[in-house]
């Protein structure tokens, strides 16, 4: 008797320390989807965390009024500089830099449609990145791949706090119907909102944002992604980024706990 096979992983992962500067890291979770998903993931993998990094220095320079493409950084800046340093890190600088720089998806999105080796017409991958500059967390995420944190709260108990919103296709549904897209679910999954071509039921996909899917972009579907800034305190403990295979199992404060009770932190790490 023949077991079955497992399908393709089509999930991708990065963590990249010392992203742009010693203070600085990126992480970022893609789950692909369709025919293709493995390879839609992995080459946003690869390639978004360059993209976001050319925004960002193409944001700061604008900001500075220049064109030298120096960007003004924590961890380019000399100990003699420091008067300088409230101003070129204010709070509002920082996040409105970032905001531009996360216009990156959509250019990412630019460059799947033409890549020659990817076919991204009915397959895609959702995004949820992380930026940690310093005590600031910079954070986008497309569908429903998930940020959360375990955090302490004054009875220094830990709890579990979302750091980013599930865009599933049933929220932006104004936006589809617009764009002369369908969202409905199917009989046998009435809690999966699906969207479908205006004349066909067809993809069916159960996202309103997506890496790709390029048969729906002209009814609806975006990869604009959704940004989040936060500040973190010494009560944040750790942050989790993972796909729904994740959420669908688990909640939010299973997660915390699971990770919580690992002895160390490497085997947290190690725990999916």
């Amino acid at each position: 008797m023949q077991q079955g096979r497992k399908g393709i992983n089509q999930d991708a992962m990065i963590v990249w320390e010392d992203f742009m500067s010693e203070d600085t890291i990126f992480c970022g979770v893609f789950d692909g989807h369709g025919p293709h998903g493995h390879l839609v993931a992995r080459k946003v993998r690869n390639a978004l965390p360059l993209k976001l990094l050319s925004f960002l220095h193409s944001s700061e320079s604008k900001q500075n009024g220049n064109g030298s493409g120096k960007a003004c950084f924590k961890g380019n800046i000399k100990p003699d500089t420091r008067e300088s340093e409230k101003d070129c890190f204010s709070a509002d600088k920082l996040n409105s830099t970032w905001r531009e720089a996360f216009k990156a998806y959509k250019a990412m999105d630019k460059e799947l449609r033409t890549h020659p080796n990817v076919d991204c017409f009915c397959s895609g991958s959702t995004a949820v990145t992380l930026v940690k500059q310093g005590s600031n967390l910079f954070m986008g995420n497309i569908r429903d791949s998930r940020a959360i944190m375990g955090s302490k709260d004054s009875n220094d108990s830990m709890v579990a706090i979302q750091l980013t919103v599930d865009l599933k296709p049933d929220l932006p549904t104004e936006r589809i119907k617009r764009c002369r897209g369908r969202v409905f679910a199917l009989q046998d999954e009435p809690a999966v909102h699906r969207v479908w071509l205006p004349f066909d039921d067809a993809p069916g996909l159960a996202m309103a944002r997506a890496f790709g899917d390029f048969c729906l972009k002209e009814y609806g579907v975006i990869s604009i992604p959704e940004f989040f800034h936060r500040l973190l305190t010494h009560k944040d403990q750790f942050i989790v980024l993972a796909s729904d295979g994740v959420w669908d199992v688990l909640s939010n404060k299973e997660v915390v706990e699971i990770v919580s009770s690992a002895p160390t932190r490497s085997s947290a790490a190690r725990l999916w």
